[in-house]
């Protein structure tokens, strides 16, 4: 009987491995400007619903801030930061101030307006701080423009 060695019959080591380095995954959920945010908001609520946790998700602004962000920046930058650091809940950052942000494995960005250098610099930073799923509402063209064909 013959016994079968074992070769190099594939990769060493699964594309769904924790060492391998993943690009997040991209949903385009088509919006106009206008309704964004609104967009943002529904997308966030079913990833809740889903049973992800609050603090997994991060939500980028490129027009008018989320009302969330405008009520507790009402109350100061180090309280609104301190939030973010508390990673308890769901947070908002405008795109100006994204970079500050930290990764999380959800990033939600609602392109609601804004000048259209905005989202082309919100973006791919939205996408470097996804770490398994990047959702983008708003005009497709404009989000495959920077983003790439396809999304």
């Amino acid at each position: 009987m013959a016994v079968a060695k074992p070769g190099p019959s594939g990769p060493a080591v699964p594309a769904s491995s924790d060492t391998a380095v993943a690009t997040p995954q991209i949903q385009l959920l088509p919006a106009s400007a206008e309704g964004a945010l609104d967009a943002a908001e529904e997308a966030v609520d079913l990833l809740l619903e889903s049973g992800r946790a609050p603090g997994d998700v991060l939500v980028i602004t490129t027009g008018e801030p989320h009302p969330w962000a405008a009520h507790e920046l009402s109350f100061g930058e180090a309280s609104y930061w301190a939030q973010h650091d508390a990673r308890d809940d769901v947070f908002y950052a405008d795109a100006a101030v994204a970079g500050r942000a930290a990764s999380r494995p959800v990033v939600v960005v609602a392109v609601n307006g804004g000048a259209a250098a905005v989202a082309t610099t919100a973006l791919p930073l939205a996408l470097g701080r996804a770490g398994t799923l990047l959702i983008v509402c708003g005009d497709p063209q404009q989000i495959n423009s920077v983003l790439g064909a396809g999304v």
